[in-house]
């Protein structure tokens, strides 16, 4: 009857939401507004920019579906926008061998058929409002935690800060580092999607959270159609898409640019996506090493198997001194760094990470950070329109 009683509670709460434009009916794959609420510069200065100045077109410029949750009180929390159901605080890390069988054996609010999320799925909790500083006081997770349980990386245990990785259910198809058998995850911490290896190369498994999930099987499936008009439409999301990238790359400042400009089928509404709308056109089954291909759907053309496409978001990881002066891309082709004196994928093509939004990229021969990640700066555009709130 308790089952009963809160399945009618949450089709009341979800009905609710998408008359009040939280989310629509007619898309099952409702993609959440990132959080964004401020506009930044090359160099992270908070700023205001109007349609034709630099840097219009950001993310916080474009109100999508908000964030909107429901603690159910019983350690589950319901995304009322997504209809998935999650659970509320995860137990402690696991291997990905103990991760994957580990949903069949949770009970958790009188359900039983929890599972391990897709990239997808996982990816749709995060929000862009969140940055990384070098102490918990100094930081801001990536994610809601009004609702849904985080802690940092045990720093007493010999963790780094940003060690708060998630496993999700979506291996790569093909391999990182050296071969590695790799796994996506998000990084509630730092903001990111990496490829992490099952097991690390001295013979130790990787350990990490996993936050189980319920709900809306059809979640992160796209239903492409090709309008014969240089355009796709994900019947999903109800997004549309340039078909054709950018043909050519850009900073970030006139990436934003060329996507306000354009005119394309009609429609001069076009728009420099933001990160989650980005990633949920990623096909987390083909990659450039594997399939020959870059990490999305035929339907779309691609100058460059190995682009990488830049966002509308800015991400504020870092040190203060340059947090802002970066933006979010996901990598259609492999996620490249420098390691061991090569360049390898360590990553993952279906990766998301960040550039410096100007700058030269020989300003970084061997790439930045702990895995060296390669820094480009100049990325390609792939425009988008519609999904947005009123």
């Amino acid at each position: 009857m308790l089952r009963a009683r809160r399945g009618l509670a949450l089709l009341l709460a979800l009905a609710c939401a998408w008359s009040s434009g939280a989310a629509s009916g007619a898309t099952p794959y409702v993609v959440v507004d990132t959080g964004q609420s401020r506009c930044y510069d090359d160099s992270g200065r908070v700023i205001a920019p109007r349609r034709g100045q630099r840097f219009y077109g950001q993310d916080a410029q474009y109100r999508g579906p908000q964030p909107t949750y429901r603690d159910n009180g019983d350690g589950t929390v319901s995304d009322l926008n997504t209809g998935l159901m999650w659970q509320k605080v995860p137990g402690p890390k696991v291997t990905w061998r103990q991760a994957v069988p580990g949903a069949s054996t949770l009970r958790l609010g009188g359900e039983a058929d929890w599972r391990l999320p897709t990239i997808k799925e996982l990816y749709s909790l995060i929000e862009f409002s969140g940055w990384t500083g070098f102490s918990v006081d100094d930081s801001k997770p990536y994610l809601d935690t009004r609702y849904l349980g985080f802690q940092y990386g045990d720093t007493n245990a010999g963790e780094r800060l940003i060690d708060a990785q998630y496993w999700s259910a979506t291996e790569y198809v093909g391999t990182t580092m050296n071969g590695n058998p790799t796994v996506f995850g998000v990084n509630f911490a730092d903001g990111r999607i990496k490829g992490y290896p099952k097991q690390f190369p001295w013979g130790r498994l990787n350990a990490q959270f996993a936050r189980y999930v319920r709900g809306n099987p059809r979640y992160g499936v796209n239903d492409f159609a090709d309008n014969r008009d240089s355009t796709v439409t994900d019947r999903a999301t109800g997004l549309v898409w340039q078909q054709s990238d950018s043909g050519k790359v850009y900073d970030w400042e006139h990436a934003l640019a060329y996507a306000e400009g354009l005119t394309l089928a009609g429609h001069d509404d076009w728009r420099l996506p933001n990160a989650k709308e980005l990633q949920s056109i990623v096909d987390y089954t083909r990659a450039p090493s594997v399939t020959g291909t870059a990490a999305i759907d035929p339907l779309f053309r691609v100058t460059d198997q190995e682009s990488w496409m830049w966002t509308s978001t800015t991400h504020l990881d870092g040190p203060p001194q340059r947090r802002g002066d970066a933006a979010v891309y996901l990598c259609f082709g492999r996620a490249w760094g420098f390691m061991w004196g090569q360049w390898l994928d360590v990553h993952g093509a279906g990766a998301q990470r960040s550039d410096p939004k100007s700058g030269d990229p020989a300003w970084f021969p061997y790439g930045r950070g702990p895995q060296g990640d390669q820094i480009r700066i100049r990325n390609y555009v792939r425009c988008v329109r519609g999904g947005l709130d009123g």
